[in-house]
């Protein structure tokens, strides 16, 4: 019956264009369970493009291969790591992106969920999640961009992995929600406190994003009430100046001009500032930049490739969860938080997880579309 409701689910919470708006020629789909380094292939269907523009094969922790794109800037400074909205793919986004490339001078990659496009696998949200740090771990290891010039940019539903990857980095240059959702429960009922079925809770995890937000919402949306992101907005712990869009709606805010002029001034700003990142040695790979401790309440993938576990900080939270008194009310709050965490027993082996998504069906329609200081506040536009 789970099962079942997942897949529910997953048809009414994800739209990916059907049939895809692109094709990829190339190697083909590796074998499952065969690691492959990062494939090139050649995106079809799309405008003809330049020796700037590369598509690869990538594999996820979660076994599915997504495609990215990635466009080169010779004067950039920071690069884009950019999750689209839904009902969108590559193909959709393609002529968007390049155009991002050039105005703004960065470099940009982007991906296709599980599920859109040429990847592979079934759209989730746990999927999702394995997607864009996938899509990281190849800017980083494959491209050798650092991660102090990297800003996370999620647009709509791309807002969730973008989140979430941003609340567990230990360096990341900035972060960029377009049309962000408070959590997907929230879009469809204005809830007060976060239920343990609700996904991309975004609302629970902004307040660990340690960079600069840039938050960007039509104050006319229709999908996702501009609220959404003003509310996130008075969470961010390093706030820079918003932009409401008077008109915007929620697929039209890049064809106002205040759009992208806003969006180069951040990067400009951005580019400016000296980021104050934790000392982290240069033998270390990708597993180093991520917290070793994951807080996150609707993860269920706690064993994931790319990020480090302390379970001696576990085993401290377990134990002081037996000294509390079974029936008090921390009690039961711990009792519900644990339904949605994937815990470790004491031989090592991970209990089965509840996935959030299995019981919930959000109504998504038209959801389409670091410590990271600086050591002059005054150059950034940040509002305390």
């Amino acid at each position: 019956m789970g099962g079942v409701t997942s897949n529910m689910a997953a048809k009414l919470a994800f739209f990916p264009p059907d049939p895809p708006t692109y094709g990829v020629s190339g190697p083909p789909e590796a074998a499952e369970g065969v690691v492959v380094p990062p494939q090139k292939v050649v995106l079809t269907g799309v405008p003809i493009g330049s020796e700037e523009v590369e598509a690869r094969r990538v594999l996820t922790s979660r076994g599915n291969e997504i495609v990215v794109m990635y466009i080169r800037n010779k004067k950039a400074k920071v690069t884009f790591l950019h999750s689209h909205g839904n009902a969108a793919d590559l193909g959709v986004m393609y002529g968007l992106f390049v155009a991002l490339s050039n105005h703004l001078r960065v470099n940009l990659l982007a991906y296709d969920y599980s599920g859109y496009g040429r990847s592979s696998g079934k759209p989730s949200e746990e999927n999702t999640y394995a997607d864009i740090e996938a899509a990281y771990k190849c800017l980083v290891e494959t491209y050798g961009v650092k991660p102090e010039s990297i800003i996370l940019f999620g647009q709509s539903v791309g807002t969730g992995p973008t989140l979430d990857l941003a609340a567990r980095l230990t360096c990341v240059r900035a972060v960029i929600l377009q049309s962000p959702l408070l959590s997907g429960l929230r879009v469809m009922y204005p809830v007060k406190h976060t239920l343990w079925f609700d996904i991309y809770k975004n609302v629970d995890k902004i307040t660990r994003v340690r960079c600069p937000v840039l938050i960007i919402h039509g104050k006319k949306d229709d999908t996702i009430d501009c609220s959404h992101g003003k509310q996130l907005y008075e969470l961010c712990q390093q706030k820079y100046e918003p932009l409401w869009i008077e008109d915007g709606n929620h697929c039209d805010l890049e064809t106002y001009p205040e759009y992208l002029k806003h969006l180069e001034n951040f990067v400009k700003a951005i580019e400016m500032m000296t980021p104050d990142f934790a000392k982290t040695e240069a033998s270390t790979g990708t597993l180093e930049l991520f917290e070793k401790a994951r807080t996150s309440s609707d993860r269920s993938d706690i064993s994931r490739k790319v990020v480090s576990f302390d379970r001696r900080e576990r085993g401290r939270m377990s134990t002081g969860y037996r000294e509390r008194p079974r029936h008090s009310t921390d009690g039961r709050h711990r009792m519900r938080k644990s339904v949605d965490l994937c815990e470790n027993s004491g031989d090592g082996v991970a209990n089965k997880p509840r996935k959030s998504i299995d019981r919930f069906m959000i109504r998504a329609v038209g959801l389409c579309n670091v410590d990271c200081l600086t050591e002059d506040p005054s150059k950034l536009k940040y509002k305390n």
